[in-house]
């Protein structure tokens, strides 16, 4: 019993010396909890429960549910963006990274963090502009210049093709419950979505022969 009482308190003193870490903590715990029950489920001492962290130290970090609920959207944003693209500060930085690897940088992470996906697009419900959330601005901006490119077929949606890569994507690890699942049935899965991805960019789904007549009806 003292032993255990003994590494509790060294973690206490721990959190208390690493203000980011505890902060980081909170925020990543409320982004479980965001994507499980949404913004209404969120609170401070719930999170701090979750996260094992003193109530009074989680008020200090955030003092009302809106307060830590609209930093924890950021915070999964912000996420999301050093994942796929590293230092988006950098000049350039979104041409550092080839076009195919995005897809897997993209539903690897997804994969390995399922909550991140709902709790990023409940940001994207709520916030009422797409222009003030840095993943969104960073992958659109990263499909124009791709768009730009000498690889790319001309008329491509810049937004809406953006917009169906990342929710599928995102919302892929939810579908096939990756949460329950091993690290190599995760990494099968990983494969199938983006090995689909990449055939659709190269020959689509609809016969050549018929493509036209196709875009025809959805004109109508």
């Amino acid at each position: 019993m003292v032993g255990k009482a003994s590494s509790e308190d060294g973690a206490k003193k721990v959190r208390r010396r690493n203000p980011e870490k505890t902060r980081e903590l909170i925020l990543e715990t409320a982004s479980k909890l965001l994507a499980k029950s949404g913004p209404d489920g969120v609170s401070v001492s719930a999170v701090a429960n979750l996260a094992k962290v003193n109530r009074g130290t989680a008020y200090h970090h955030f003092q009302t549910r809106e307060e830590l609920t609209s930093a924890t959207m950021e915070w999964v944003s912000n996420k999301l963006t050093e994942e796929l693209f590293g230092d988006s500060t950098s000049e350039n930085w979104s041409a550092r990274i080839d076009s195919s690897d995005v897809i897997d940088r993209l539903i690897m992470f997804a994969m390995k963090n399922p909550e991140f996906g709902p709790a990023w697009l409940r940001r994207m419900r709520f916030s009422g502009d797409q222009s003030t959330d840095p993943f969104w601005m960073a992958f659109t901006e990263h499909m124009r210049r791709f768009s730009e490119s000498d690889i790319a077929e001309d008329g491509i949606d810049v937004e809406v093709n953006s917009f169906i890569t990342l929710v599928s994507a995102l919302l892929w690890p939810l579908w096939q419950g990756a949460r329950e699942l091993g690290p190599q049935k995760r990494k099968e899965l990983q494969k199938r979505f983006s090995a689909e991805v990449v055939r659709i960019s190269k020959y689509g789904i609809i016969k050549e022969d018929k493509y036209n007549e196709v875009k025809g009806k959805t004109k109508s």
